[in-house]
């Protein structure tokens, strides 16, 4: 097993790995204690090489530059490899804002072939590889040094059997001519929009009973003051306040630092300070905040009027159409998105692209009383009225 340390060892591969077809990525890192990811591993792997085909490379390595890994993202003769790419990409786009191309993730790969929904590493190496994956150091904390001989295994066997299964899952994408549905759904894992938080956006992600727009206008500038904060510092947001305690803030609308002092959740940090006058002020701009300005929280489709003997019949379609095609149902359609369609609405993912091809097409006809489904023997087929 080879570590590369340096800027040189690693240009030196990189060079290897532009002359083949592919390569296999992947990496470590901790979250816990930072707002981004920290990176601290990386593996590679190429194919039909004698010698070093797999190497380790240690980030953390003096002054070691990724800029070699990143010239090799740009290369658009080589195929990168990557399962469940998306924490993946994240670091290297908020690094150096370059994602690799062309890209394959062998995650999106295996849905497609039909491995279900979010096929695990360890699962598609089993059934396509028939090789087993030690996990004895599944938690290790990769930013310690050095690397145990049981950690280093255990973080190359993350890029050499990715090799097999890339290969077999290539193989069948390109026999079943699905190549464009993989394509789409990378689409997003490389849209630069996936990965950037707004700090004036942070307030979507969280749950509340209330949906009051004077409430929600306090939860945006606590959510708001909060992601900037963490981001800033480079902190997890929680080490800021938690959910939970921004929840109270925005009922309770503390005005003064004895007032934060009641508060029951918020941490003891955050009731001095820059936290604590960052809160105050962030509660004081949600109430000022005129009614235009107000944020509103859009009607939810469970609100929308259901057909409901439609939305069963759609149920019925689309568990037809995935067991032909060999795809996972909720990879085409959840349930919310069926019973949008079966209440007249058309701005769902079902209807556009190739999931369109698979299913919209025929959903749409059986919502116009064009198609009917009849039982035959154990499947379910279409016809034509």
């Amino acid at each position: 097993m080879k570590t590369l340390t340096t800027t040189e060892e690693l240009a030196a591969f990189c060079a290897l790995a532009r002359s083949k077809p592919y390569v296999t990525i992947d990496t470590e890192f901790l979250r816990e204690r930072t707002y981004y990811s920290k990176l601290c591993l990386i593996q590679m792997a190429v194919p039909d090489h004698d010698g070093d085909d797999a190497v380790l490379v240690d980030p953390l390595a003096g002054e070691m530059s990724l800029e070699p890994l990143y010239e090799l993202f740009r290369d658009p003769g080589v195929v990168k490899v990557f399962h469940a790419a998306r924490q993946d990409l994240e670091i290297f786009f908020i690094e150096a804002e370059v994602f690799p191309e062309p890209l394959f993730d062998t995650q999106v790969a295996a849905m497609v072939c039909g491995f279900g929904e979010q096929a695990g590493y360890e699962t598609l190496v089993r059934k396509i590889a028939k090789q087993g994956i030690d996990k004895s150091s599944r938690f290790t904390d990769w930013s310690r040094r050095p690397l145990t001989e049981a950690q280093q295994k255990y973080a190359l066997a993350d890029v050499t059997h990715l090799r097999q299964v890339y290969e077999f899952l290539a193989r069948k994408i390109e026999e079943s001519g699905r190549l464009h549905w993989v394509q789409e759904e990378l689409q997003i894992l490389t849209n630069p929009e996936t990965y950037v938080i707004k700090p004036s956006e942070a307030w979507r992600r969280l749950k509340t009973r209330t949906t009051s727009p004077k409430f929600l206008a306090v939860v945006r500038e606590l959510a708001r003051f909060r992601e900037g904060y963490a981001q800033s510092r480079n902190i997890p947001r929680n080490r800021v306040y938690k959910d939970d305690a921004l929840i109270e803030l925005a009922s309770t609308k503390p005005q003064s630092l004895q007032d934060l002092g009641r508060s029951r959740l918020l941490l003891r940090e955050a009731r001095k300070g820059e936290i604590a006058e960052g809160i105050l002020k962030a509660v004081q701009l949600g109430l000022d905040c005129p009614p235009d300005e107000m944020p509103r929280v859009e009607d939810g489709r469970d609100k929308l009027q259901v057909n409901p003997a439609l939305a069963d019949l759609l149920r019925v379609l689309l568990k037809a159409k995935t067991e032909s095609a060999g795809v996972a149902s909720k990879l085409i359609a959840p349930a919310s998105d069926l019973d949008a369609i079966a209440a007249g609405e058309r701005d769902v993912a079902a209807l556009s692209g190739w999931r369109r091809e698979v299913f919209g097409e025929d959903a749409l006809r059986l919502c116009k009383g064009e198609i009917a489904l009849a039982a035959k023997g154990k499947s379910v087929r279409v016809v034509k009225l």
